[in-house]
């Protein structure tokens, strides 16, 4: 650990305080973890489908029939089934694309938070018990309508 700090002004919507710490470490990087991203994933739920299903059995059949009069080297073998089989799912299949999460948090969130922030600051400046429950009605708001916004936007 090289230094420690805590930050009582940092609004994280809880009653205690943020801690930040500059720590030195050393990460070794495996050669899996720089490999994993060159994978390509297909959308194999296409293959639920009867006929896609029945469409990528043909393709790949086809595309071995074509493959067994090869009686070549071991590695270039391989290469070309694997060559094979990315073209046939990557043509039939398609890809598989990941989720985009749409923004949910507008001028009305950020409202929000402005908010609870002065109430917060209210209740640290003078914490007497209105000021306390005052915020403590504005967390409840603030996070009520956080979760129907995200219900929404699901």
């Amino acid at each position: 650990m090289l230094d420690v700090r805590s930050f009582r002004g940092a609004d994280c919507d809880t009653d205690h305080y943020l801690v930040i710490a500059k720590v030195r470490e050393r990460l070794a990087v495996g050669k899996q973890a720089a490999q994993r991203f060159d994978r390509q994933r297909f959308n194999l739920r296409k293959l639920n489908e009867l006929g896609v299903r029945k469409q990528y059995q043909t393709e790949i059949t086809n595309r071995f029939a074509a493959l067994e009069n090869l009686n070549d080297d071991v590695n270039k073998t391989w290469e070309n089934i694997k060559e094979n089989i990315k073209t046939s799912a990557k043509g039939i299949l398609g890809l598989h694309e990941l989720k985009r999460h749409k923004p949910w948090f507008d001028e009305e969130c950020l409202g929000f938070l402005d908010q609870r922030k002065r109430a917060k600051m209210q209740s640290v400046q003078d914490p007497s018990q209105i000021n306390v429950d005052n915020l403590n009605n504005i967390r409840h708001e603030v996070s009520r309508h956080f979760r129907e916004k995200k219900r929404r936007h699901i």
